[in-house]
């Protein structure tokens, strides 16, 4: 991780994005909370969630948008145009305005779609291949990382001064992103005019995913485990609520738990992919995953399921950063730059249709179902689907890390 961040225009751009990261990690979990709060429901909370996730079925389109448009100049309007977003948060006074939390989380979700297709684009095109991992693992251990303090600080502006203020603050950590991007000097992959009509320009990026066996494994591995993380983002309220006994801000607390295990993972995760490989990768983190999940649906009562939750968030923690950079980095090794936008919101769609609509089941299923029952049957199929990467190792091989005297600018 040292390597990559040596280069200068890394750093530069390291620097934006976790401003960045600072403002989605304050505000992410307090939108959930603030609607919580304001309807009583722990569905209507899970379904702010869904509200996030919803835009990823529309990838495809966004996706051809994302090509073209040369990166840099889309990632700094996207920032401000993300920023202006959050601005009807400062509205909302009652239950009465909670559609409009459910409109910013969609746009908030959207941003994430967009933007995150065009970055991937721009760091395939600023590092060489050898130090991706490890771009991707600086960024994944901010990301996570900031679990550690970030909900929790999040959650106490909200409970102190409400949840606008949370939402001004991540406006102001788009911009200054924006500021950083536009600092870069970095040539890009350079639009070309296009050689397909409307239909295979929109499904270019479905076809190359598809068309190459490490991607194709990945995306049907990972849209299985997404039905999991759908309806795990609907229970958690029904978790910390009737398993735990506590309150919805607890929340918070365990995101953070996480974030100790999330530094850990992102931290190694270039090694772990640098000694195994991808494929391997994310079939580890999802294993770790799946055994974290087991825990939280332990039948036992709320003094002995908090230790045993909290430790299990530690390892969930661990397990995600590892195959979340091992699918980003294996997405920029093996597509092409011009595609780059189409087969990350292409992926996106098919990985985010599963968790939707697990997130509307799981909706409907917290009003009067066990979450022990719906935790348990979602550990099944992580753990399942870590089998099922881990089978297929051999797609990827195991490289040497590039030394650090070759990585400097």
């Amino acid at each position: 991780m040292r390597a990559v961040l040596r280069r200068s225009d890394f750093r530069l751009l390291f620097t934006g994005l976790a401003a960045s990261m600072v403002g989605d990690m304050l505000l992410m979990l307090v939108l959930s909370i603030w609607v919580r709060e304001l309807t009583g429901s722990n569905g209507a909370a899970g379904a702010t969630i869904l509200c996030m996730v919803l835009p990823s079925l529309f990838a495809p389109l966004l996706g051809w948008g994302v090509d073209r448009f040369r990166r840099k100049p889309f990632l700094i309007w996207g920032n401000v145009l993300s920023a202006v977003t959050l601005l009807p948060l400062l509205a909302v006074e009652g239950r009465e305005q909670t559609w409009i939390v459910y409109a910013v989380a969609v746009a908030f979700g959207l941003s994430g779609v967009v933007l995150g297709g065009a970055l991937s684009a721009l760091i395939k095109d600023m590092l060489p291949e050898d130090l991706l991992a490890e771009a991707n693992g600086a960024l994944q251990t901010v990301r996570e990382g900031l679990r550690l303090g970030a909900p929790i600080a999040g959650a106490a502006i909200y409970a102190t001064a409400g949840g606008a203020l949370v939402g001004v603050i991540d406006a102001v950590s788009f911009l200054i992103a924006a500021g950083a991007i536009a600092l870069l000097k970095v040539r890009g992959t350079p639009v070309e005019p296009s050689q397909l009509d409307w239909w295979g320009e929109m499904t270019a990026g479905v076809r190359h995913l598809f068309g190459e066996p490490a991607l194709r494994r990945t995306v049907l591995g990972v849209a299985g485990a997404a039905l999991a993380f759908g309806l795990l983002d609907a229970m958690v309220f029904a978790l910390v609520d009737h398993g735990l006994h506590r309150s919805a801000p607890f929340i918070s607390v365990l995101v953070t738990v996480q974030g100790v295990g999330a530094l850990i993972g992102g931290l190694s995760s270039a090694k772990v992919i640098h000694r195994i490989g991808e494929v391997a990768a994310i079939g580890l983190g999802m294993g770790l995953l799946g055994v974290a999940l087991a825990g939280m649906a332990a039948p036992v009562r709320p003094t002995v399921l908090l230790p045993i939750a909290l430790v299990a968030a530690v390892v969930a923690g661990v397990g995600l950063p590892i195959a979340f950079v091992a699918v980003n980095t294996l997405m920029q090794k093996r597509t092409p730059g011009e595609l780059m936008g189409r087969a990350n919101t292409a992926a996106s769609a098919l990985i985010s249709t599963p968790q939707v609509l697990a997130l509307g089941l799981g909706s409907i299923l917290a009003a009067f179902a066990d979450y022990r029952i719906v935790v348990g049957g979602a550990s099944v199929v992580v753990l399942l689907v870590a089998g099922f990467m881990w089978r297929a190792r051999g797609l990827t091989r195991a490289v040497p890390a590039v030394p650090q005297e070759k990585a400097l600018v």
